[in-house]
């Protein structure tokens, strides 16, 4: 406990640090863009402009569905709003900027306006979402609902606007000194939204160290520097292009990957929550009965049951119990990441032959990449195959072979020179279907070749 605390307390002190001198190099820059006005630089590059707006609304819309795909699975109020938000910025970037470029024209006063309405609109869902708690009662719906409530006020807004015609000011490039107080006022309104986002998922990673938080607060240090920018530089309109767009393209990407991480994270966890529910399962089906049986023949040695006819029975369970425990401890090794997929099969594999009735060559790929659930998988194929090796085939030697073929494909074959049988005459065992179950579950093919007096061999071709 003590050493992870010491270690959040220095993954802590790294990001403030990091935000520290991020936060200063870009106040830098600013200050440095504001005393000398003529380093304010602008391009007029309309394409450039389009590129950057659409590669903001797809990262955007990315980290929207992965949020939604996290609330699907939890359905806390952080995730709900943190979704919500980026929708409804994206989906008022491509309603109110992007269509109409494709449109073949530039975006009129109404859409431009209506398009800083809801980024403010999203912004502020996403600052929210921070100090949000608990889970929600109705997930069925939530987001689409939130984004359609939001949506519907932002047509409404656009109507308004677009009623006001050539009164509406315009949301185009001027010279500070001459820049409206409405506009000043509305960018420095986006300017604090965006702040107060930043310190929320600030606070939130410094009391529950969540990794999305960091890159969170990460990514909105670079928004309300770009959003600053634009306070002294409004840009919101037209073809040109400043530092704001892209440090605002950056914030995007950094969020992209923080939103990444976190989901490839939870599925990870799921993964080993299911592998220790089905190690927990097993221990139940198998462990606990050798147990029972253990107990059962010391009770009949107690009840004065012959010796030389209980202890052979006794000894053979509790050796059986003992397989079984090592096996569990070695498949939750595999599954919660204290041991190498790999190191993990070779221990199995010693322990298997240990007593030196079979041997076993095992080749792992070292260039091989599984993911979590292909590994917990492919470990228990591997230990249900040659545990019937072991006990049915009358084998002396077994390869195992988990590897990848010149063209991509990777596969893992258990091949043996036992008995064999007639894979089309006899019905499959349990053993069998419990392989082929586990190849399905990860995408995978299973095939099977045996005859009597050639051997066994079966191969699990995984997911491309």
């Amino acid at each position: 406990m003590k050493t992870r605390a010491k270690r959040d307390r220095s993954d802590i002190q790294s990001w403030l640090w990091g935000e520290i001198l991020l936060a200063g190099l870009l106040g830098a820059s600013l200050a440095l863009f504001l005393a000398y006005p003529v380093l304010q630089t602008r391009y007029d590059l309309p394409e450039l402009r389009l590129v950057l707006q659409t590669s903001m609304f797809g990262a955007g819309l990315l980290v929207a569905v992965l949020g939604a795909a996290r609330y699907s699975a939890d359905g806390r109020r952080i995730d709900l709003l943190l979704a919500s938000g980026f929708f409804v910025t994206a989906l008022s970037s491509i309603a109110f900027v992007i269509a109409p470029r494709f449109g073949g024209g530039d975006a009129r006063p109404a859409e431009a306006w209506s398009a800083l309405i809801g980024a403010i609109a999203g912004m502020t869902l996403i600052a929210a979402a921070p100090f949000a708690k608990g889970r929600s009662k109705y997930r069925d719906w939530a987001i689409a609902n939130a984004v359609a409530a939001v949506g519907i006020g932002l047509f409404v807004a656009w109507s308004l606007l677009r009623a006001l015609g050539s009164a509406l000011p315009p949301l185009t490039p001027l010279p500070s000194d001459s820049q409206p107080f409405y506009l000043t006022g509305t960018l420095a309104l986006q300017a604090l939204v965006t702040l107060i986002a930043l310190v929320g998922w600030g606070v939130r990673f410094v009391r529950g160290g969540e990794d999305m938080a960091r890159w969170l607060a990460l990514g909105f240090t670079l928004m309300l520097f770009a959003a600053l920018h634009l306070v002294f530089q409004p840009l919101l309109a037209g073809d040109f292009v400043s530092q704001g767009d892209f440090l605002k393209m950056l914030a995007y990407l950094v969020i992209l990957v923080g939103a990444w991480r976190t989901i490839r994270s939870a599925e990870f966890g799921r993964a080993v929550a299911e592998e220790r529910a089905r190690v927990a399962r097993e221990i139940h089906d198998g462990l606990a009965q050798y147990l029972f049986a253990v107990s059962t023949h010391a009770s009949m040695l107690e009840s004065g049951a012959p010796v030389s006819e209980i202890a052979p029975r006794l000894k053979e369970a509790a050796s059986l119990a003992q397989q079984e425990a090592r096996f569990a401890i070695l498949a939750l090794s595999s599954a919660s990441g204290t041991a190498p997929f790999d190191a993990a099969l070779r221990r199995y594999v010693e322990f298997l032959t240990a007593d030196g009735a079979l041997e076993v060559e095992l080749e792992v790929d070292r260039a091989i990449r599984l993911a979590p659930d292909e590994q917990i998988e492919i470990f228990r194929i591997v230990q249900e195959g040659l545990a019937n090796v072991r006990k049915h085939a009358n084998a002396t030697r077994a390869e195992v072979t988990i590897g990848q073929r010149p063209y991509g494909e990777r596969f893992v074959t258990i091949h043996d020179d036992g008995d064999g049988f007639d894979g089309e005459g006899l019905p499959a065992g349990q053993g069998l279907k419990n392989m082929r179950a586990r190849a399905e579950s990860i995408e995978g093919g299973f095939s099977l070749r045996s005859s009597p007096g050639r051997g066994t061999a079966l191969e699990i071709v995984l997911r491309t």
